[in-house]
């Protein structure tokens, strides 16, 4: 089982090196579902263990404009000048399917490792997106199964690990925990899981703090890697 936290800090980045996670992704803005992080922190982050890093220009949805399409393939090249090990990558096509521009993505990468993230699970076609990134060259793919968390997506994910056949590795996500961990790996064959647990931190001046909708509870303003699950999750031992 390998297992690969989602961090945005170099704290974060420690705090999975020393749990033995395989991998850090890394990224900026979680609550806003995962930006490009700055040179300097893939450059901290690299330091400390392998890291892929996610390349996303803005928030929202998957399908970009061709300035926003330069963009990912300029900051892909960036990643890999800086240390990153892997890029975190996906565009779709404004009907759904995996983007073109993909194949831009990978050349860009050279050699790196290319995941196509969780914009599978929202493309119009799930199984034929994984056909095409594989013939893309795609080192893996991260899915919750089209569901929020992994265990009720587990028949679509077991699916597509038979149909990527090892064309390419899929990787589950979603609500990811050392709890079920196990089950998770049973329910769906993967090899791979991904997680980004996190606890609130800090205080505010008084009130509630809000970031793309994701609320901070009363008396934090910001949230952290959560040492104790990710220890926990990278312990995890199968039968």
């Amino acid at each position: 089982m390998r297992v690969e936290i989602s961090v945005e800090s170099v704290a974060g980045a420690r705090v999975a090196a020393a749990a033995g996670a395989a991998r850090a992704e890394l990224c900026a803005g979680l609550s806003d579902g995962g930006l490009t992080p700055s040179v300097a922190l893939i450059e901290a982050a690299s330091a400390l263990i392998e890291v892929h890093v996610l390349v996303r220009p803005r928030p929202g949805g998957f399908h970009y404009t061709r300035d926003e399409l330069d963009l990912i393939v300029r900051d892909i090249a960036v990643a890999r000048e800086h240390g990153a090990t892997g890029v975190v990558v996906g565009a779709l096509t404004d009907d759904g399917r995996v983007d073109d521009a993909c194949a831009a993505f990978v050349a860009a990468a050279e050699g790196m490792q290319t995941t196509f993230h969780r914009a599978i699970d929202v493309s119009a076609d799930s199984r034929q997106a994984v056909d095409r990134l594989a013939d893309l060259g795609f080192t893996r793919v991260l899915t919750s199964g089209r569901r929020r968390a992994a265990l009720d997506g587990a028949p679509l994910i077991k699916d597509l690990v038979a149909r990527a056949d090892g064309g390419l590795a899929v990787m589950a996500c979603g609500g990811v925990r050392a709890a079920n961990a196990a089950r998770v790996i049973a329910t769906t064959g993967v090899g791979d899981l991904h997680a980004a647990p996190r606890r609130p931190v800090g205080r505010t001046s008084g009130g509630e703090v809000s970031y793309a909708g994701v609320a901070v509870p009363p008396g934090h303003d910001h949230f952290e890697t959560d040492q104790d699950e990710v220890a926990a999750l990278c312990a995890v031992r199968l039968e």
